[in-house]
């Protein structure tokens, strides 16, 4: 059991109790009726208040899982905070999810900055956790938000659960700024809900020496314990999101095409390298009559001035605009290869079978690498545009790539995770 100050007078209660069943004195059953009342409403009734906080739309899809997860247990009052760290992207997916925040911030503005970024998240949460009084915080990530939020959490004195705990790559600067974001989260964080083995070993190789457990959802958890193997959340929103078929019909993609699904929006690919990136992509169209490239072009201006100066008006290159979830998983699932230097869709593509070419020069899921259905490329034009016309001409190789196993779930990491919470925190 987690025991914090908060529960002092919990305690302080019971000792009462146990020296009032020794007294004589003619009220003794009069006490004793009122500590039994006031023990009960105070404690025996109280919900585990679970403070959940995200701010992006890869967060809010890793997250909205576990809230919907939260909801169905009588034993949790859920309290969705929202930075919109990303407004219009982070939308889209609480209403698929059928979310309403509890406490929105509101705080994307135009061409904001890390600076007033974080300390716009410090205060304004803090506000809320001397409001709300939670048990526990729940931040996702590598996101500023989440970094932002587990430290304003650490400064009041709040216990917080990390999920997605233990990514690395082991270099400060790639990806800038989530590879601190990440490790500062999970340094003052108190339960860290790893996806796999590897991000495991990183949170013991790091200092965080506790036990863990296997995460199976039948077990009964050990309490008290900081690092748990859980599966990725991604995958319980994913195979939440494909079950409804979405309609892909407005995006007027051709049958007797092979799709090539096409994302690119990290900070250390502007400029040149997302050059390369496009440069490959017209190599790629102009040798293989065959394939459509359909890329959802991010709404960050640094990659809508390069990709639209160099692919707009390429025939069999679709530049639209960002998608909503639902159809975002149903083009992953049409598509015959995806390249992204996006973290989510190398966790979620293998579910799905399709294989995935990273646009990176290192990643904190190698996994996915080990497993083989992912592989690293970089920005490198030829070597982007080899290894995908190797894909296309080679299907031992294709097939390789697609069957292999998914290291990152099973769909069940929320069930996991409220599990873990409910047995550190019942009172």
């Amino acid at each position: 059991m987690l025991i914090y100050i908060k529960y002092i007078n919990y305690i302080e209660i019971r000792i009462l109790k146990n020296l009032l069943q020794i007294l004589t004195i003619p009220c003794k059953k009069i006490i004793l009726f009122f500590f039994n009342y006031l023990y009960t409403i105070l404690f025996m009734d109280k919900k585990i208040k679970v403070a959940v906080i995200f701010g992006t739309r890869p967060e809010a899809i890793k997250m909205a899982p576990l809230v919907l997860e939260l909801k169905k247990h009588s034993e949790f009052e859920p309290v969705v905070i929202v930075t919109a760290q990303h407004r219009q992207m982070l939308d889209q997916v609480l209403d698929l999810f059928e979310i309403t925040p509890d406490f929105d911030l509101n705080l994307m503005k135009p061409n904001q900055n890390l600076w007033s970024l974080t300390s716009e998240i410090l205060m304004e949460t803090k506000k809320i956790y001397e409001e709300v009084k939670p048990d526990i915080v729940l931040v996702h990530g590598d996101t500023t938000t989440a970094f932002a939020s587990a430290l304003s959490a650490f400064y009041a004195r709040v216990p917080i659960g990390h999920v997605e705990a233990g990514l690395r790559t082991f270099n400060k600067d790639y990806p800038f700024p989530e590879e601190i974001n990440r490790v500062l989260a999970d340094a003052v964080s108190d339960l860290h809900f790893a996806p796999t083995e590897g991000s495991v070993q990183n949170l013991l190789n790091s200092g965080i020496k506790e036990g863990i457990t296997n995460g199976d959802i039948d077990s009964s958890y050990e309490t008290g314990r900081r690092i748990y193997k859980t599966g990725n959340t991604v995958i319980d929103a994913l195979l939440y999101t494909v079950e409804k078929n979405t309609d892909l019909s407005h995006l007027g993609l051709r049958d007797d095409l092979k799709t090539i699904l096409l994302t690119s929006h990290r900070r250390e690919n502007f400029g040149k390298p997302l050059e390369n990136i496009c440069d490959a992509v017209l190599d790629l169209v102009q040798k293989n009559k065959d394939i459509e490239i359909v890329y959802p072009v991010h709404l960050n201006p640094n990659v809508r001035n390069t990709v639209f100066s160099k692919l707009d008006g390429i025939e069999r290159v679709k530049l639209i605009e960002p998608l909503d979830y639902a159809p975002f998983c149903a083009l992953m699932k049409k598509a015959h290869i995806i390249l992204t230097d996006s973290g989510g869709v190398q966790e979620e593509a293998p579910s799905l079978g399709v294989p995935v070419l990273v646009l990176r020069d290192e990643t904190e899921r190698p996994e996915a690498i080990a497993s083989g259905c992912v592989k690293l490329v970089g920005t490198n034009k030829e070597k982007i545009a080899s290894t995908v016309q190797k894909l296309l001409d080679d299907n031992s190789f294709y097939n390789s790539m697609k069957m292999a196993v998914n290291p990152y779930g099973d769909g069940l990491a929320s069930k996991r995770i409220a599990n873990i919470i409910l047995g550190n925190f019942s009172k």
